[in-house]
């Protein structure tokens, strides 16, 4: 099970904007943006809920998704980053496979719910 700061952080406003710049600066740091990769592009792959979730996005976005993934393996063989001009912004780093990996899961939980049910005949 995975254990998070996050929503602790986030109900607290003063922590937030305290943390805030050092966030900032992480993902600034994590190198990421600067070879044209999305945070969603960084997500594992190897589940069963990616899995679905990858085949639910659209055609295009599965192909700009490729297309950013080796795009940035080309950037990592050749030691160099993308023109700033390429660079993904905050703005458009937008989260389009996390919320289908959270609906994936979702459906997968009840399904596991609904299969776990015990029926109890009357007699």
């Amino acid at each position: 099970m995975k254990y998070s700061l996050a929503p602790f952080i986030l109900r607290r406003p003063w922590l937030a904007r305290l943390l805030k710049p050092a966030a900032t600066w992480y993902v600034g740091a994590a190198g990421y943006r600067q070879l044209g990769l999305r945070y969603d592009d960084l997500l594992e792959e190897e589940n069963d809920a990616a899995q679905k979730a990858l085949k639910r996005i659209s055609a295009t976005e599965s192909y700009e998704r490729i297309y950013r993934i080796r795009r940035a393996v080309q950037c990592s063989y050749q030691h160099k980053l993308l023109p700033k001009e390429q660079w993904i912004t905050t703005e458009t780093d937008v989260r389009y496979l996390t919320p289908v990996i959270d609906g994936v899961k979702a459906e997968m939980a009840e399904k596991e719910e609904l299969d776990s049910i015990a029926v109890i005949r009357k007699n």
